[in-house]
């Protein structure tokens, strides 16, 4: 069961976001809500497609959050309004509460797929309840808007209908959902931090073993910036998908479970056998894995120099080995990393092919990096001064 945050503890864009969820409620369903939770988006700081190769990721959960709140309304039928006009339309669906005769299924619109595979996951009993979902997440941008939906659904959902369930469990389920409904492959990065993430600490999590450590951060004077370059291109309905299969043929040829379970030696000692891009492919992933290790290492003996050259060295393998950076990405790390100082690294973070960067800096550098960024980047950049939040949270509603 998760923790209940009363909603006058909520920090303020929280609470906004509550009260405009309330006010949305009650004008499409004509009654208060009686329910609610909140669940954050993430960054990941180092550990790029390393999730679904079993290796190490180092995300934070930041203080964007999806917004869920609900009320019994008993009848048969489920009823979701998104507030986020930003997605298909129609903004509002309903579907009859599933059963083991009538099961859930996905459909149109395409983002109520993310609610109804929590809810047709879900262990517990679920009966006929009205919802509306708001969202301060970019859509798109990188920043795990889908898990944050599908963690705050949870949420939700033990707060209306009550179930025995560890965040393991919480996180593996909405992960079943997002593969099952939106029909896309993810690890278990996303939604484990957006379940499980601590206020002031980064999560370690080993994404083979499933455990994870929580990592202090201690960010006096410092600060992680988050830069949306506000492109999305439209190649991720596959490409996604093509890299976990090129991992997954890269592991077979190497003779091992996954690539977590290979290193960089064997993988030269099989180069003849590989084709060139699956190679690269492998060479990423092999050395993300290892990278992230190092990168936690140096955070936690306060080397952030060393930190910061092992986001730059992420970024380039990414651009470079797996292909999954942009133009637009590229420009933001090398304007922000041209910057001559104040900066300790920069990367692209998230699946690519748009969406953000996040940059470690002194605090006192990030007027700079936005000026400089705003100056010379050809497009609309916007810019996100983030900390490390908690992960999802029951809201007492007062």
């Amino acid at each position: 069961m998760s923790q209940v945050m009363s909603s006058n503890d909520l920090p303020e864009s929280t609470k906004e976001l509550l009260l405009q969820a309330q006010s949305t409620f009650q004008e499409k369903f004509s009654a208060k809500a009686t329910h609610a939770a909140f669940a954050p988006g993430r960054v990941n700081l180092i550990g790029e497609h390393t999730d679904y190769n079993d290796g190490f990721v180092f995300p934070i959960a930041i203080p964007l959050v999806t917004v869920a709140i609900g009320r019994l309304n008993g009848e048969g039928v489920i009823r979701v309004f998104t507030a986020s006009e930003d997605v298909e339309k129609p903004q509002f669906t309903s579907f009859p509460v599933p059963s083991e005769e009538s099961k859930l299924s996905p459909g149109s619109p395409s983002w109520a797929n993310y609610i109804k595979g929590v809810i047709a996951h879900y262990k517990g009993a679920v009966s006929g309840f009205d919802m509306v979902v708001s969202t301060s997440v970019p859509l798109g941008g990188g920043l795990s808007s889908s898990a944050s939906v599908e963690v705050s659904t949870h949420t939700l959902l033990e707060s209306l209908f009550p179930t025995e369930c560890s965040q393991l469990e919480k996180a593996l389920t909405c992960q079943r959902a997002e593969h099952t409904f939106a029909g896309m492959p993810c690890g278990i990065m996303d939604q484990f931090v957006s379940a499980m993430g601590c206020r002031d600490h980064a999560l370690l999590i080993d994404c083979q073993s499933k455990e994870s450590k929580l990592v202090r951060l201690d960010l006096s004077g410092k600060s992680i910036l988050i830069i949306n370059c506000n492109v999305k291109h439209q190649l991720t309905g596959s490409e996604y998908p093509s890299r976990r299969q090129n991992c997954a043929d890269a592991a077979a040829a190497l003779g091992v479970p996954s690539l977590r379970s290979a290193d960089l030696q064997l993988l030269r000692q099989h180069q003849s056998e590989l084709d060139e891009l699956i190679y690269r492919r492998a060479r990423h992933v092999i050395s993300e894995i290892r990278r992230t290790e190092e990168a936690v290492a140096a955070l936690e003996g306060g080397d952030l120099e060393t930190f910061g050259r092992l986001m730059v060295d992420s970024h380039n393998s990414l651009r470079d080995d797996f292909e999954v950076s942009c133009p637009e990405l590229d420009s933001l790390v090398e304007i922000v990393m041209s910057l001559p100082e104040g900066v300790y690294g920069s990367r692209m973070t998230g699946g690519g092919f748009g969406g953000c960067t996040v940059t470690l800096c002194d605090t006192t550098a990030v007027d700079t990096i936005k000026q400089e960024v705003t100056k010379r980047y050809e497009g609309r950049a916007t810019f996100i001064e983030c900390s490390a939040a908690d992960g999802a949270r029951i809201i007492q509603l007062s």
